[in-house]
């Protein structure tokens, strides 16, 4: 199953550093991934930029930063400037070091219409991200759960996307669209465009269901999927709602300990070019 989804989508190596997490699947962790990974980032050292692409706006309360964000510097007003914006305008600081937050408001649930009668209409978030690409170590893009304008906006800006997955067979049957969508892009929108690396989240592999999906998955992504996983857990489902991630909300949960794993995972694989085929064909 897995072999036609990935087949003719071929990456490219180039070392990377704006990443779009993406799945067009709700539910498996995009939000609670962008947030915590880049914190741990962040906290080693590194300048990372954070941006809200989704109109829920969960990323920007993630951070605590909800409704506290001045008017007109925000995604929304990002996208729909007229000529081209500079990209500082709409960058706030985060209580996290190093970490810093493109915020969305509730504006951007009009963007997906507005966004049809624009010119550049797929295109409009690549240069601003280009503009910051040499203030920050590592940029990551939350997307909606869904394949529109802004998610397509969101792979055509980004070098790689991270696929956050949870180890059930509805998020296999996602990733055709997925994968699909990942191949028209980069035909003839973003022909750089690579994955990254598959992240399995909200784990048991104590079910059957849970070993037999992560196996399907490892035996066809390969050295793309993570070997850090994300449990379930409870600490990482309360941290936003204090506005923190889960390493400043409860460093020693379970949740914590495996993003800081990733993150550790995440710099050893981003200091090094993706290998050409790895979990693809050809």
């Amino acid at each position: 199953m897995l072999r036609d989804l990935i087949s003719g989508f071929r990456p490219k190596p180039r070392v990377k550093k704006i990443f779009a997490v993406t799945n067009q699947k709700g539910g498996v962790g995009k939000t609670t991934t962008a947030i915590n990974l880049a914190a741990s980032v962040a906290l080693a050292d590194r300048k990372v930029l954070i941006v809200d692409m989704d109109p829920q706006g969960n990323l920007t309360s993630g951070v605590g930063l909800k409704g506290s964000v001045p008017e007109g510097r925000t995604v929304y007003d990002a996208l729909t400037a007229a000529g081209e914006a500079d990209v500082g305008r709409f960058i706030v600081p985060t209580a996290v070091t190093g970490l810093s937050l493109m915020p969305a408001d509730r504006n951007l649930a009009g963007a997906e219409v507005e966004l049809v009668g624009l010119a550049n209409r797929e295109t409009r978030l690549r240069p601003l991200l280009r503009q910051a690409h040499a203030s920050f170590d590592y940029i990551f893009i939350d997307t909606p759960p869904s394949l529109g304008l802004l998610t397509l906006n969101a792979l055509v800006a980004a070098e790689a996307v991270l696929i956050p997955l949870t180890c059930e067979y509805f998020a296999l049957e996602g990733l055709a669209d997925l994968t699909s969508t990942l191949r028209r892009v980069q035909a003839q929108l973003n022909p750089d465009l690579v994955i990254a690396g598959v992240l399995l989240t909200m784990t048991d592999l104590r079910t059957n269901l849970g070993q037999q999906v992560a196996g399907e998955v490892r035996d066809f992504f390969r050295e793309k999927v993570f070997e850090t996983v994300i449990p379930r857990n409870v600490r990482l489902g309360e941290a936003p709602s204090y506005g923190l991630p889960a390493i400043l909300y409860d460093v020693k949960s379970k949740g914590a300990s495996a993003y800081l794993a990733l993150a550790h995972e995440f710099l050893s694989r981003a200091s090094r070019p993706p290998e050409r085929g790895v979990g693809m064909d050809g």
